[in-house]
């Protein structure tokens, strides 16, 4: 089947998990990561169980923490 990862065609397996698609995509700390499936954010905790089909439009989405420093006045 064929998703839309981060704007890009790419073939995976049947019956993939958002789970095994970060795997599969060996994504950087996964825990890091949020998903958005088809203009969605989905939680951590359905990862494993949601399953994906053909055509769905999967977006990584790294945070990241940080800050800006003021000059004194």
């Amino acid at each position: 089947m064929e998703l839309q990862i981060n704007g890009e065609g790419v073939e995976v397996g049947d019956a993939i998990s958002v789970s095994e698609l970060l795997k599969v995509q060996e994504v950087k700390m996964p825990d890091m990561v949020s998903v958005e499936l088809n203009g969605g954010i989905i939680q951590r905790d359905t990862f494993d169980t949601t399953v994906l089909a053909d055509g769905d439009k999967i977006e990584f989405m790294y945070f990241m923490g940080g800050g800006s420093r003021r000059s004194a006045d």
